[in-house]
């Protein structure tokens, strides 16, 4: 099991914007999911290794996973935050590119971060 790696995490006004970085290796699929206490892990973002992505209902059009493979690094960028926003936000890897979507079970998930804060204010 790898760890992997969060920063970017932060308090910020409802409307303003913050971007989360994951530092890892090169993995087929990679993914952001967040937790509230009390509620389930969700799946918020996710990649694959050819660029394809999804994203969850609630953050579409507001949120954008990318990847910078030079740099080893995986990125969430959060505009137009809300305080529904607020989480425990982690990124997760896995090695298999295939399935690679927010509703993949937690357990296909082998690596995970140890979690960033987002505390969006009203």
């Amino acid at each position: 099991q790898v760890q992997l790696v969060e920063s970017g995490g932060g308090s910020v006004q409802a409307g303003g914007s913050l971007r989360l970085a994951c530092a890892a290796s090169r993995y087929g699929c990679m993914g952001w999911f967040r937790q509230v206490p009390g509620k389930e892990r969700e799946g918020v973002a996710t990649i694959r290794l050819d660029g394809t992505t999804t994203y969850s209902d609630s953050v579409k059009g507001r949120f954008t996973i990318s990847k910078d493979n030079a740099k080893n690094t995986l990125y969430l960028q959060m505009n137009s935050l809300t305080p529904e926003d607020t989480a425990m936000y982690y990124c997760a890897a896995r090695i298999y590119a295939y399935p690679c979507t927010i509703w993949i079970e937690r357990g296909a998930w082998p690596d995970w971060g140890q979690g960033t804060q987002v505390t969006v204010s009203s």
